[in-house]
């Protein structure tokens, strides 16, 4: 009796893991140890998957261990990597459990960039081989049995987990062992299983009766579910699986109910119930009576059947000679209680008892993008404060060029350069001039076009991927049912999108800087020259000396010492500003934690509040403090120019160390944008490499799952009928030769009750065919008949005979003893003189005549009288009918 339902494993296609998980680790962490680690774990987590899933796995706990290790790895490498079509693009194919495929069309097999579908097939495997390992246990010892029911549980809970996530894991329709209908189906027969097992530990535990009847008609009632599963399901009885586990499934039904009843009857027989007992034990009878009829070639039930009967026959001779019982009816029985003792096992990582994380060190990527996010916050907030002091020192830099500041004060003699004006000119000399300037400005566009050029490229191959799925989209229609490549490459074009704005706004950036540089030119070229062409070149004017010690003069050279004082705590505060650093992935990693998600937005500025709140103050003082002291500045300096004796001479030179001032300042901000700007282009570089390898990396991977599905709709193509079905008729067909060992079909449960058949009567002659046509044997010496003018039949022609060497060809039906080819000349149609040959050219309905000897020849004799044989043939069996009927 103790038949078990297994179910076969998965068989996947190699991926190679290495390759593209180690080009992310590579990209996504700086050279070094923790580098080196998690290539190493990439290559560790390959070497687990093809131990799990590229080998034929024993039915052993070892083998499960393996599957559940690498189930519970993908669980926990899952949040750590950006598996998807669009990013990380790791394609997993994997075929139907169930379907074995044709001899052209191969198996049906499913391609998808999805880690949940790879998790769904290793965890089918799993439950699978469970369900394997359990099938295999000694069910008569308790370590048997009690491996066999944990099993069984672990199988049904893995195909009831796999029911709840596949449709979300996978977004799309999957194969059908995989789909709900199917897996929780699975987890039904696993779980009723398990609950037989229970009932077998007990019966081996002599438990009480009572007991051992709800746990038997706890396992009928979960069989019966699991068969109405099946038979309500139109999808699962077309495997040739489900059609031979649907008879098991009901022979374990009524062998579970039998086995209810037959403890039921014990404790009836206890209570003194001798009918109940006699009831219940006919009931069990004819139940098992009805799997030995029906379910014999799959479950064996003659040892219960015989306790059974046993059971019944001294119950019935008890009752007749002592008690005299009435025996009620079954559907007046009391109804038995039922015990649930068996529960599908709960699927929560980590399963596996060995398992440790290859990973266990990195990030989960949820963490990984809020640092990014945070990073780019943060150095949002490290770029306004330093930019908003910069701004506001080449202010006070242009407020005091304008008012040739402090080089008015140094010029008091009007004949020498300012001490002030000849130190910028050595630090535009140190800084390289002009060439070095006319350089940076040469290198812009060779790096802009670079970086256009990587940008196109990226672009076109998405473009060229779209076209080719959008064209064979067009051309297979419902078929190609693989994510459109426009909906895809959303993000990527609107990053590319991104990009190219980026690039534009650089151009303009650029031009600025280039106006900039022509319009200070001349001054700066001014300022590159030797000492003593640049005081030729300044305009001299009469001496102002005796404003040398004057009060204005002390004034205005104190509020510029505090200037230049300030101007150096701001360089300090600039470099404290960026020093400042802090590890929010602790605080992340604990938000994950505890609500299952980060609320980056809220902790990044409460953190980045924290950490500037202090500098933005101090910046604040910073500028509040220059805007006095340019106030202050402008007012000393009105009074020094009053004082000043005005001449054009002196003008002249004043404006002329204004331009020169102003050029230095123009020269070091020019070359700081230069600089920037050459950083920025070859940082774009690295980044828009990585944009064009993520590129490539999708369209390979789009390539290869276009290759796969093209496969695949050619097999399903050449899988479908070429014409609608016929059936052919009963003449054309020619009963197989018998089998040396026939194997019964399977007796699927599908099918009503049918009657008690009488004996199979011997088989009868087919009805009579049309008249006979010409066939190539005969067509040179018979003339051909005309294409007939009805609508053409859809049956195809009938079989050709065997060639003979003389007459016509007749017909032979092998299979019929007694029946024999007739012998050329003789015309079978002779006895219906008026039956008429339609459409033979010039011979329009016309009889058939009885055949006319050749001359010298005796003819064959005429038809006998009706009911009589021909003289010298076998005579047909007296139970047939003859072989053409009569008229």
């Amino acid at each position: 009796m103790a038949t078990f339902i297994s179910v076969p494993l998965k068989k996947s296609s190699e991926v190679d893991l290495v390759k593209p998980l180690s080009k992310f680790v590579t990209a996504s962490y700086p050279a070094g140890e923790e580098q080196a680690e998690y290539i190493r774990a990439v290559e560790e987590l390959n070497k687990l998957r093809r131990n799990a899933l590229g080998r034929p796995l024993d039915k052993h706990e070892s083998s499960l261990e393996v599957l559940l290790r690498y189930y519970d790895q993908l669980c926990a490498v899952e949040p750590k990597f950006p598996f998807s079509e669009n990013q990380l693009c790791l394609t997993f194919t994997w075929k139907d459990a169930f379907d074995k495929g044709s001899l052209f069309g191969g198996s049906v097999k499913l391609a998808l960039a999805s880690l949940g579908y790879e998790k769904t097939c290793v965890l089918f495997n799993a439950a699978a081989l469970a369900s394997q390992i359990a099938s295999e246990q000694n069910l008569d010892s308790d370590e048997g049995l009690k491996a066999a029911a944990k099993y069984y549980q672990l199988a049904s809970g893995a195909f009831g987990h796999i029911k709840d996530t596949v449709l979300s894991a996978l977004n799309r329709e999957p194969t059908m062992d995989i789909s709900p209908e199917t897996v929780g189906t699975l987890s039904l027969i696993m779980l009723a299983q398990a609950q037989e097992v229970f009932f077998l530990k007990a019966t081996s535990d002599k438990m009480k009766d009572a007991v051992i009847a709800k746990l038997a008609n706890q396992a009928a009632d979960f069989y019966g579910d699991a068969f109405k599963q099946c038979q309500y399901k139109d999808n699962l009885p077309k495997y040739f699986y489900f059609q031979e586990v649907l008879p098991v499934l009901a022979a374990k039904h009524c062998i579970m109910q039998a086995n209810a009843e037959l403890h039921q009857s014990v404790l009836a027989k206890q209570k003194k119930r001798f009918g109940e007992e006699i009831a219940r034990l006919q009931h069990a009878a004819e139940l098992v009576k009805t799997v030995a009829s029906r379910y014999d070639e799959y479950v064996s039930v003659k040892d219960l059947s015989d306790k059974i009967n046993r059971a019944l026959t001294a119950a019935k001779k008890d009752n007749d000679f002592i008690y005299h019982d009435r025996v009620p009816e079954v559907k007046d029985l009391e109804h038995i209680g039922k015990a649930a003792l068996v529960k599908s096992t709960a699927i929560t990582p980590p399963i596996s008892q060995k398992f440790t994380d290859l990973f266990e060190k990195m990030v989960p990527m949820a963490v990984q993008q809020s640092m990014s996010i945070y990073s780019q916050r943060k150095t949002e907030t490290v770029n306004r404060l330093v930019g908003t002091m910069r701004e506001a020192t080449n202010l006070c830099n242009g407020v005091l060029a304008s008012l040739n500041l402090p080089a008015a004060l140094e010029d008091l003699s009007g004949d020498s350069i300012p001490q002030s004006i000849a130190e910028k000119a050595r630090s535009i000399v140190q800084q390289g001039g002009l060439q070095s300037i006319e350089q940076l400005i040469k290198d812009l566009p060779e790096l802009l076009t670079r970086n256009r050029e990587i940008l196109d490229e990226s672009l076109k191959m998405l473009d060229d991927e779209e076209t080719t799925d959008n064209e064979l989209r067009t051309k297979f229609n419902q078929r190609w049912n693989r994510t459109p490549s426009g909906d895809l490459y959303k993000p990527l074009r609107a990053e590319g999108a991104n990009f190219r704005n980026i690039l534009d706004k650089a151009v303009q950036a650029d031009q600025v800087v280039k106006e900039r540089y022509s319009t200070h030119c001349d001054m700066i070229t001014l300022l590159c020259k030797p000492e003593n062409e640049l005081n030729a070149a300044i305009p001299s004017a009469n001496p102002t000396k005796t404003l040398q010690g004057s009060e204005v003069v002390n004034v205005l050279r104190s509020q510029l010492a505090q200037l230049d004082e300030m101007k150096k705590e701001r360089e300090s505060l600039e470099g404290e500003v960026k020093a400042v650093t802090f590890d929010m992935s602790t605080t992340f990693l604990t938000a994950l934690a505890q609500d299952g998600a980060i609320n980056e937005e809220q902790l990044s500025l409460s953190q980045l509040d924290q950490l500037y709140g202090a500098y933005n103050q101090r910046v604040q003082a910073s500028l509040r403090m220059q805007e006095d002291l340019l106030a202050q500045v402008q007012t000393s300096h009105q009074e020094f120019s009053s004082l000043k004796q005005s001449n054009t001479e002196a003008n002249q030179r004043e404006e002329v160390l204004k331009k020169l001032a102003s050029a230095h300042d123009s020269y070091v901000e020019i070359s700081s944008n230069l600089r920037e700007g050459t950083k920025f282009y070859n940082d774009l570089t690295e980044i828009l490499i990585k944009f064009q390898n993520k590129c490539s990396d999708i369209v390979f991977a789009r390539k290869t799952e276009r290759d796969e599905l093209l496969k695949e709709l050619q097999q399903s193509i050449a899988r479908e009928p070429s014409a609608p079905s016929f059936n052919v008729p009963a003449y054309q067909s020619t009963p197989a030769a018998p089998a040396a060992g026939p194997t019964p079909a399977p007796r699927t449960v599908f099918q009503p009750q049918q009657p008690q058949q009488q004996p199979q009567a011997k088989p009868q002659p087919p009805a009579r065919p049309p008249p006979p046509t010409v066939t190539p044997q005969a067509a040179s010496t018979t003339p051909t008949a005309a294409p007939p003018t009805g609508p053409p039949s859809s049956n195809p022609p009938p079989v050709a005979p065997p060639t003979q060497a003389q007459g016509p060809p007749y017909p032979t039906y092998q299979g019929y003893p007694g029946y024999f080819q007739m012998p050329m000349g003789y015309n079978p149609y002779a006895a219906y003189g008026q039956y008429n040959m339609p459409n033979m050219p010039n011979m329009p309905n016309m009889p058939y005549m009885p055949y006319q000897g050749t001359p010298g020849q005796a003819g064959y004799p005429a038809a006998p009288p009706a009911g009589q044989p021909y003289p010298g043939y076998p005579q047909q069996p007296p139970q047939h009918q003859p072989y053409y009927p009569q008229q």
